[in-house]
């Protein structure tokens, strides 16, 4: 009380050191004791309102703690609730395993011949058909409690049913996907557990996602399955996949034509460029000397009237329609002129044919030597524990080499033939020539 009134004297001593001046002190007595008044009567009103709300709250405090109280009850019963019911439980399963007797290990086998079941039923064929009884087996497999009687017949009945399915030869509706990654269903030949037939040929099963799927690439035997199914005898020849389906699959992944050639990389192009231009070389070169060969072999026929659509007329017009050159060893020169300038025509294009051919397998070794540079880039990065990483490199190093020896061959061959044919035409300039050169000797008149 002491301290309340010190701090109300010492808030109240600027405003009566500031009255002082002007009031008197019976009026600063007077001032003084209505001020002193109406802090009494503040202080009073929040003592009040202080015990009125010590009140509240120690009415929220108890009622605090007897919530508790009754939550307290409340677990103390629910837990023995729990154990009652727990000892009730332990009580039941007694009886049940005293009940069930050695049907438990009944149970047991089925459960255990179920999963094994479905583990190889997986990627079976006949899902596809029967898609539900993967499914049932699952849940038989899977479940913990007893299995009823329609579950142990039903799981015969699918035994028996897979038993007479996986030996008949069928045709049924099915979905297949195709290869735009459209669902269609369509007649479907199925051939036990082994093969499945569709419109277009074999058919693979995919077991992850349970589907018939038509493989972009068909193995060889197609036809025989067209001839199958139009057949309408009681035996017939049908090829079947004795892997059911392994041998498909391998196959779609087995690398085309397109492929090994992309391998090549930028020197395999180069090498198919070569021989690409080899090829309309020679063809060239051959359809030019067939033409040549036609002709002579019309001026064969009238030698006494030379023409100049052929070699041979050029050849024999040299010395025109009635030669008189007295000297044998002018004509000689004459007909050999001739002969030499018909020459390089007939053989144009065939040196450049052989260096196509000697080039390309020079090619193809550089192609080995990057695909091997690659190789053991791979191995540097990664180290040579995966294979798959230098399969690059390695396959690029066998596809240029042999397609550099796959465009030489053929392109020696064609140089072979080409360099025969216009040697055969010289040589046949040749005859006529020492022909026309003996005729003047002798003196006698040209004959047709």
């Amino acid at each position: 009380m002491i301290r309340r009134l010190a701090f109300v004297l010492a808030l109240s001593l600027p405003a009566f050191a500031q009255a002082a001046n002007t009031l008197s002190p019976d009026q600063l007595l007077e001032r003084i004791r209505s001020e002193r008044a109406a802090e009494v009567s503040a202080m009073a009103e929040r003592e009040k309102a202080f015990l009125a709300g010590r009140g509240e709250q120690a009415r929220l405090l108890a009622a605090a703690r007897a919530e508790l109280n009754a939550q307290k009850t409340e677990a103390e019963r629910l837990k023995a609730e729990f154990d009652r019911q727990a000892a009730q439980l332990a009580e039941q399963e007694k009886q049940l395993a005293q009940r069930v007797g050695s049907f438990g290990e009944l149970f047991a086998v089925v459960r255990q011949s179920a999963g094994d079941v479905a583990g190889h039923w997986q990627d079976s064929l006949l899902n596809v058909q029967y898609p539900e009884r993967l499914a049932r087996l699952k849940a038989l497999s899977e479940s913990r409690a007893l299995p009823s009687s329609e579950d142990l017949e039903g799981y015969w009945m699918a035994l028996l049913e897979d038993l007479a399915a996986s030996g008949r030869v069928e045709r049924v509706e099915l979905p297949v996907v195709g290869g735009d990654g459209r669902q269609v269903t369509q007649p479907v030949l199925r051939v036990g557990t082994f093969s499945a037939f569709g419109e277009g040929g074999f058919l693979r099963y995919d077991a992850d996602t349970s589907e018939l799927l038509a493989p972009p690439r068909q193995p060889a035997g197609d036809s025989l399955v067209k001839s199958y199914l139009q057949s309408g005898d009681a035996l017939a020849a049908l090829p079947i996949d004795p892997s059911r389906g392994s041998l498909l699959a391998q196959l779609q992944r087995e690398p085309g034509l397109w492929d090994r050639v992309q391998h090549g990389g930028l020197v395999g192009w180069v090498i198919l460029g070569l021989g690409v231009l080899g090829l309309c070389l020679a063809a060239w070169r051959m359809i030019y000397l067939s033409g040549v060969s036609r002709s002579i072999k019309v001026q064969l026929q009238d030698l006494g009237m030379p023409r100049d659509d052929n070699p041979l007329g050029r050849v024999i017009g040299v010395l025109g329609p009635k030669p008189q050159l007295a000297d044998l060893e002018t004509l000689e020169l004459k007909l050999d002129e001739a002969i030499l300038q018909e020459t390089p025509p007939l053989e144009r294009g065939q040196g450049l044919l052989k260096l196509f051919s000697a080039v390309a397998p020079l090619l193809g070794l550089l192609g080995t030597v990057t695909g091997m540079i690659v190789t053991f880039q791979a191995i540097t990065q990664s180290g040579g524990g995966d294979s798959r990483l230098m399969a690059d490199g390695i396959s690029q190093a066998l596809v240029t080499t042999v397609q550099g020896l796959v465009v030489a061959i053929p392109l020696l061959f064609l140089h072979a033939l080409l360099a025969s044919r216009s040697k055969a035409l010289v040589q046949l300039l040749e005859q006529q020539s020492a022909g026309l050169v003996a005729l003047h000797l002798s003196g006698a008149p040209r004959r047709d």
